[in-house]
């Protein structure tokens, strides 16, 4: 049975670990604010934070939509920000984080295609949350819709 799903990833280097928001490491979750990581972090970039423009933007958009049509996924909803994307979709057969790394890798193509071209579009890995029912459901797309 199909599963409707928001995923969320960020922005090379937009929000690093430490970051005062909060951030989340992996096995342990939501950490606090901690600016020497944030700091270590920040030295280790290989390039400019990715800062997305409108075009840019529109780009992302663009393509999570057409993948979706090829790969016969569900889009509910796409907001892509300055600084991070959320998608709700259903994707038959596949956990959250199939769609987010094939969405990833088709948008850093097509951005870097369309110029300026960078090694590093967005960060590692992403959120994903998994929507218990048709409102959970209706809430999400609300959200990602009208409230970005």
């Amino acid at each position: 049975m199909a599963v409707a799903a928001v995923t969320t990833w960020t922005t090379y280097g937009t929000w690093l670990p430490g970051d005062e928001r909060g951030w989340f490491k992996r096995a342990h979750g939501i950490r606090s604010a901690d600016i020497l990581r944030t700091l270590g972090s920040a030295l280790r970039m290989t390039a400019d934070a990715a800062i997305l423009d409108g075009v840019q933007r529109s780009v992302v958009e663009a393509t999570i939509a057409a993948h979706c049509g090829f790969r016969g996924w569900t889009l509910h909803a796409v907001n892509c920000r300055s600084n991070h994307v959320h998608v709700v979709l259903t994707a038959p057969d596949h956990p959250c984080e199939v769609p987010r790394e094939q969405f990833k890798a088709w948008c850093s193509r097509k951005l870097s295609k369309a110029g300026p071209a960078r090694e590093n579009w967005w960060s590692e890995r992403g959120w994903d949350v998994y929507l218990d029912d048709d409102e959970a459901l209706a809430v999400v797309v609300n959200y990602v819709r009208e409230r970005q």
